[in-house]
């Protein structure tokens, strides 16, 4: 990325005067060291479609992950359905939302597939719920290469095959999961060439220190943010 101009042509340099360095470098280091109990510092918000035992499919809400080329990193809390089912049936979709659709997220969010609940997710209030479509609102679509199904509401959807799960030792309540995509699907309203998604048409849910955020305004927030 290009550094910006200090200036403008039709505007005087002196109104656009930079900042004393030493007024600035006293400015930048103005932090503290803190023991934060959330780290989601904004990143995009996805709804993962597995596989239960009975050939339904679970939605889990999560909001740790990174893509580079066709492989795609997810993080899994291994007390999760989630984290269950993709280690015994290695296929998902990333159903990725709008930030239209953060009370549909919301909704999802302190239900689990896990029965019974596990006591650390009943302490943090999550409940038992074996249908997250029904309760979400939310309509399932079968996918083409994968047997979950995916969101029809959320305009991308991934469909991935699992290729490793690793827990880490430092951090072994949860779990790394890499993928493959499969297929992409792109609601047409964002498709602006031949396999090119228009980013000022596509305005992702940003997960912001459990805070729900678009490209902009804030939308809301989770039940488990910090107040």
């Amino acid at each position: 990325m290009e550094e910006e101009a200090l200036y403008t042509n039709d505007r005087t340099q002196k109104e656009f005067e930079p900042m004393n360095h030493r007024d600035m470098n006293r400015e930048l280091m103005q932090h503290e060291v803190i023991n934060p109990s959330i780290l989601y510092y904004g990143t995009p918000v996805l709804l993962l479609s597995t596989l239960n035992e009975d050939g339904t499919t679970n939605l889990s809400p999560l909001s740790s992950s990174w893509a580079l080329g066709d492989c795609l990193v997810l993080g899994v809390g291994i007390q999760g359905k989630a984290f269950e089912n993709l280690s015994r049936h290695p296929e998902c979709v990333i159903n990725l939302p709008d930030a239209s659709m953060w009370e549909q997220v919301e909704g999802l969010g302190r239900y689990t597939g896990i029965y019974p609940v596990p006591e650390e997710k009943r302490k943090m209030g999550f409940e038992f719920c074996d249908d997250k479509f029904a309760v979400s609102g939310l309509t399932p679509q079968s996918s083409i290469q994968v047997e979950p199904d995916k969101i029809a509401e959320c305009p991308l959807h991934i469909e991935a095959a699992v290729q490793h799960i690793r827990i880490p030792e430092h951090t072994p309540f949860m779990a790394i999961v890499e993928v493959k995509a499969l297929k992409v699907h792109v609601h047409t309203r964002l498709i602006s060439g031949l396999n090119k998604i228009n980013p000022e048409k596509w305005n992702p849910l940003i997960y912001n220190f459990r805070h729900y955020y678009g490209l902009g305004e804030r939308h809301g927030e989770s039940f488990r943010a910090e107040k």
